[in-house]
C-alpha cells in the first residue's frame, strides 16, 4: 500500500487540523462543559458523563474530516483513517448511552488495528514489524493501566479494543474494495 505524502507546506496544513479538531477542540469543549456545570469531573469516570463530551468530540472530528477533504492535501488512507476516526469516537458514543466500554481501548485498539493493516499489506513487513510489536505493547500497558485503576472492567477494556481494531479493519478493507 503506497503512502502519499503531502508537500511540507500541506503537512503543516494537515498537522494543525488534525490536532486543532481532535484534540485542542475537544479539550477546550469538555473544559466550557465542566464550567458550565455540565459535568461533575474531567475525569468522566461515569458512564452518564460521557455522551456529550464524545458527541462534541464526534462532530469536531468530522469537522476535520471536511476541512481535509475540501483542501485535498492528503491521500486517500489519511481519508479513511480520519473517517474511521469519526466512526469509532461516533460508536463509542452510541454505546456509551447505555454501557460504559474503554474510550481509550478503541484508540490503542485503532493504533494496533492500523500498524497490524499497514503490516500485512506491506511489501516489506519487517520493516514494520518493530513498530506493531510496540504498539502492542503500548496498547496492552493503556488496557492494564484502565484495569489498575478500577475505570473499567475487562469486558469494557476488551470491547474498547476490539471495537477500534474492527474499525480499521473495516475501513481498510473498504480501501482495498473501493
Amino acid at each position: 500500500m503506497l503512502i502519499a505524502r503531502p508537500s511540507v507546506p500541506d503537512r503543516w496544513i494537515v498537522l494543525a487540523v488534525v490536532f486543532g479538531f481532535t484534540f485542542v477542540l475537544p479539550t477546550l469543549g469538555t473544559g466550557a462543559l465542566y464550567w458550565f456545570g455540565q459535568l461533575d469531573s474531567l475525569l468522566l469516570r461515569e458512564r452518564a458523563q460521557r455522551p456529550l463530551p464524545l458527541l462534541l468530540a464526534t462532530f469536531s472530528f468530522g469537522l476535520a474530516a471536511t476541512i481535509l477533504a475540501q483542501q485535498l492535501v492528503f491521500d486517500r488512507l489519511l481519508g479513511q483513517l480520519i473517517v474511521g476516526m469519526v466512526l469509532a469516537v461516533f460508536l463509542t458514543f452510541v454505546i456509551s448511552l447505555s454501557w460504559k466500554i474503554s474510550a481509550h481501548g478503541v484508540g490503542v485498539g485503532g493504533a494496533a488495528g492500523l500498524i497490524a493493516l499497514l503490516y500485512l499489506t506491506s511489501a516489506q513487513p519487517i520493516e514494520l514489524l518493530w513498530w506493531l510489536v510496540g504498539t502492542i505493547i503500548i496498547a496492552g500497558a493503556v488496557l492494564t493501566a484502565r484495569l489498575e485503576l478500577e475505570a473499567h472492567t475487562s469486558a469494557q477494556v476488551w470491547a474498547g479494543l476490539a471495537l477500534g481494531v474492527g474499525v480499521v479493519l473495516g475501513m481498510g478493507l473498504g480501501l482495498q474494495l473501493g
